[in-house]
This record gives C-alpha cells, structure tokens and sequence, in this order.
C-alpha cells in the first residue's frame, strides 16, 4: 500500500514538472521572423500605411464624381390645376367657370465636352372647360422641343470644360505616388529597425563571449594565486574586469529589448500574437555585398522614379490647368443657341347645330385622344426653329483678373517646387551613394583591425602563458577585441542600411522587392 502511495506520488511530481516545463516553453515562446516577414506584416498591419491606403481611394471617387458632369440627366414634373370662378356674363357660363389642367413633363439634359448642352423635352397638357362656344374639349397638346447651346469665347474647349476630371485624375496620381512615398519610408524604417535588432543581439553575443573571456582570466589568476606564481592583486583586476563586462551585459540587453519593441510596434504585432511570443528571432543576417552605381546613373534612375518628384510634376500640370482656364474666363461670353420644337393639338370635337358654336346646342362630338398630339409632335407635323448669338462682354472683370493673376503665382511657386526637389534629390543621391562607398571600406578596414586584435590577444595570451605578460594586458587586448569586433558589425549594419538608404532614395524599392501598389488597393 505505501508503495502504491509513493508511486502515485512520483507520478503527480513528474506531471507537475512537465506542467511547469511546458508553461515555461508556451510563456518564453519566440517568434522567428525574417526581414521579408517584417516588411509584410508593416504593409498590411502598420497603421501609417492603413491611413494612407485611403487617400488614393478617396482620390478615385473623386475622380467619379468629376465625370458624372457628362453623365445625362432625366428630369419629369407633373402639375394638376383646378380653377373654379364666379361667371360675368351668360354668354361665358351658366353659372361658374370651372376648369381642369393636367401638364406633364419630360426632360434630358446633356453637357458636351466642348462646353456646350443639348436638351430634349416633351411637355403635354390637358383642359377640361365649361365654358360655352369651344369647339375643341377637352383639348391635348404636346411640344417636342430641341435645344442646343454652344460657347466659343468663354468656357469653350474640351481641355477647359474636362478640367475637373483631369485635375481629379491628376490628384489620383498625385496621391498614389504619396502612398509610395509613404511605403519607402514605412519600408527603410523596418529595414533599420530590423537590422539594428540584429546588431544588438550580435553586440550582446560579443559582449557575453567578452564576459566569459574575463571569467576564464579570473579563474585562471585565482589557480595562479593559490599556486604561488602570481600575486594576488592580479585577482582585483580581473574581477574589476568581470563586474564591468556584467554591467555592459545588462545595458546590451536593454537595447536589444528596446530595439525589439520598435520593431513590434513598426509591425504592429497584434495583442494575441503580443502574449503569445516574448521575443523576436531575426532569421536574417546582413550580407556584404559590393554594389556598382555611379552617380550619373543613380540621379538618372531617381528622376525617374522618384514618388515625390513625380507628385511634384505632376502637381505642377494642375497648375498649367487652372492657369489656361483662369485665361479663358477673362474672355467675354458669345453663346450659339438653336431650337427646334413641333407642336400638336388634339381632343374631342363638339359639333354645334347648323356648325354654329353661337347656337350653343351640341349635336354631339368627335373623340380624339391625347395620343394624337404626342403623334403630330414627333412626326414633326409643325415645325418651328430659332437661332440665334448672344455677346457679354463684362464692364468689370476684377475678380477673373485677381483668380488670373493668382494662377500665375500658383504655376511659377509649383515651377520653382519641382526644381527645389530635383537639387534636393541630387543632393539625397550625392550623400546616399557616399554612404555606401564609405561604409564598404568602413567594413573592410574594420574587418582588418578585428583579425589584427585576434591575433594580438592570441599572442598576448600565449606570453601570459609563459610569464612574459600581465592579467591586465590580457584584459586590455580582451577588450580591444570586443571592440574590434562591435565595430565590424557596426559598420556591416550601417552598410546594409546604406544600401536601403540609396533605395528610398532611388524610389526603387518597391521595385526592388517586387511590392505592387494593386496589392493594396483595386487597379484605377
């Protein structure tokens, strides 16, 4: 029976430790990301790039309502009347005169690109009288009217009329281009969170190899010591040393943390995936790799596909825009207008007695229904036209002057603009492409000087070993080695960041990493 007990017991021991094994896994959990998996989650998580995914559809819709200005336009009225008043005379009405009016109306409406319109309209009525000596009720009448009205000074032209639709496209293209504006930024600020990720973890691997150097040192002075073949204040120095490399651990392992949550916050890590993993792996590790650009040839390619610059461009085509449309306005208004309208009438017939509506005594009547006047109106049974000119020319045109003179100053201003951002351009160029021929032979120099202070501490040591060295320059060269070896990383990360740096500012990263601008918002 107790070793029953104990057997229960050891198994219980053994779930609660595989328990707390598997909490502490789930807790410490890591979430391996490459900088490809960053870049992805910052274009679809990263709240910079979710507001600004809008614009461009905002933009779109814009661009839909400046066309619906050619879109036709029905419109339809109806009136019904009904007049009841006090008879003058007998030969009017017995006692009142009452009428009854229906009218009906049907109209299209459509503007030309040249800034003219055409109107096609349809207007019927119907009267009911009591009033004596008709000869026709009640009585229907129809009218098919053509209208047409065309500018030739003022507000004529395609360009001048199209001008909303075209400004509205242009915006659309003004802000796509701001969006891959804003996606180079979004994606050089993962770039260099990410590698400054690595770096700090690569800095805290050297700070702990340092660490561990120091602590061989120590152990090896204290077997020294014991044995009598050093003294014992070599000991201090090397602890010196132990606690100072500790300190510097501890400072690494803030900025990695620090580092790690810049990055977390650029890709926008969602609160489950936040509890989930309690830290960041970064697959990726920087490489080294000669890239060949001339300067000739990157300001060539960043004039080319520059966000910015093109936004600029094209901001400045607006401003020709509104300066040709705020010369037109100056001119004075001469307007064609032309008509073409056919009537019809019809309704029942009353026949009078003798054919004399004096007689007053109906001999009975000839129906005719409204569908004949609707007939006679678009067979064009009674054709009437209208042509005519109409000249304005204002007395006062102070306000189209000042709107005139405004555009002017609005197009040189967008002029002097696009030539600010193509110096500032060449100038980004300039010191990007620098950065990158400065940086190669930063690593290079560097990645000597780490190999030369290996083989210092290596010397250093084996004279230690021998009695020809002290602890402290052991340490000494320890430390010139971690350095050495910091600021090769240093400069491997700073040339890889480089290297992104003169993307962005080529405008080829979206390119580069094959990132479409569809993929974020439907084909315009």
């Amino acid at each position: 029976m107790l070793k029953r007990a104990r057997r229960i017991l050891f198994f219980l021991v053994l779930v609660w430790l595989a328990a707390s094994i598997s909490f502490g896994q789930e807790k410490g959990k890591s979430l391996p990301l490459s900088l490809e998996d960053c870049i992805l989650r910052a274009m679809k998580n990263n709240l910079t790039v979710s507001i600004e995914v809008l614009n461009p559809e905002l933009a779109d819709i814009s661009v839909s309502q400046a066309q619906e200005k050619f879109m036709p336009s029905f419109s339809f009225g109806f009136d019904k009347r009904s007049n009841n008043e006090a008879s003058y005379s007998w030969i009017d009405a017995a006692e009142r005169v009452s009428s009854r009016r229906n009218d009906y109306s049907a109209q299209i409406n459509q503007l030309i690109p040249t800034g003219g319109s055409f109107n096609v309209s349809l207007s019927s009525y119907r009267t009911d009288s009591n009033r004596n000596f008709q000869t026709i009720n009640p009585r229907f009448g129809s009218t098919l009217t053509l209208n047409f009205n065309q500018p030739f000074l003022k507000n004529f032209g395609f360009a001048i009329n199209r001008r909303e639709i075209i400004v509205a496209r242009n915006n659309l293209d003004i802000s796509e281009n701001q969006f891959k504006k804003v996606l180079l930024e979004t994606i050089y600020t993962v770039e260099e969170a990410y590698w400054n990720l690595v770096s700090s973890i690569e800095n805290l691997k050297v700070k702990k190899q340092s660490l561990e150097l120091a602590r061989d040192l120590l152990a090896k002075n204290q077997r020294a010591v014991e044995v009598g073949t050093l003294a014992p204040i070599e000991i201090l120095s090397a602890q010196t040393e132990v606690a100072t490399r500790e300190a510097d651990i501890l400072q690494a392992e803030a900025l990695v943390k620090n580092n790690e949550d810049r990055l977390r916050t650029i890709i926008n890590l969602q609160a489950e995936e936040e509890k989930k993993y309690e830290e960041i792996i970064p697959l990726d590790q920087p490489k080294f790799e000669k890239k060949e650009l001339s300067l000739e040839q990157a300001l060539a390619i960043a004039l080319e596909n520059r966000p910015d610059l093109q936004a600029a461009r094209i901001s400045l085509k607006n401003e020709e825009i509104n300066l040709s449309y705020s010369r037109n306005q100056l001119l004075p208004s001469l307007n064609l207008t032309a008509s073409y309208w056919s009537p019809g009438v019809s309704g029942d017939r009353i026949l009078y007695l003798d054919g004399d509506p004096l007689t007053r005594t109906v001999v009975g009547t000839i129906p005719g229904g409204g569908s004949q006047a609707i007939k006679d109106a678009f067979n064009f049974k009674y054709k009437n036209w209208s042509v005519g000119l109409t000249l304005d020319i204002p007395l006062n045109s102070f306000l189209s002057r000042a709107a005139y003179a405004q555009a002017k100053l609005n197009l040189e201003q967008a002029v002097l603009t696009v030539k600010n951002q193509e110096q500032q351009i060449f100038l980004e160029i300039k010191n990007a492409t620098r950065a990158v021929q400065t940086n190669y032979q930063r690593v290079q120099a560097y990645r000597v000087a780490r190999e030369l202070a290996e083989k210092k501490l290596e010397a250093e040591e084996e004279k230690f070993k021998v009695g020809l060295s002290t602890p402290y320059f052991v340490l000494t060269y320890q430390r010139d080695l971690a350095n050495a070896r910091t600021s090769e990383l240093v400069a491997i990360i700073d040339y890889s960041l480089s290297l992104a740096n003169l993307d962005r500012a080529l405008g080829t990263t979206l390119s580069t990493r094959n990132i479409k601008i569809s993929e974020f918002f439907g084909s315009k």
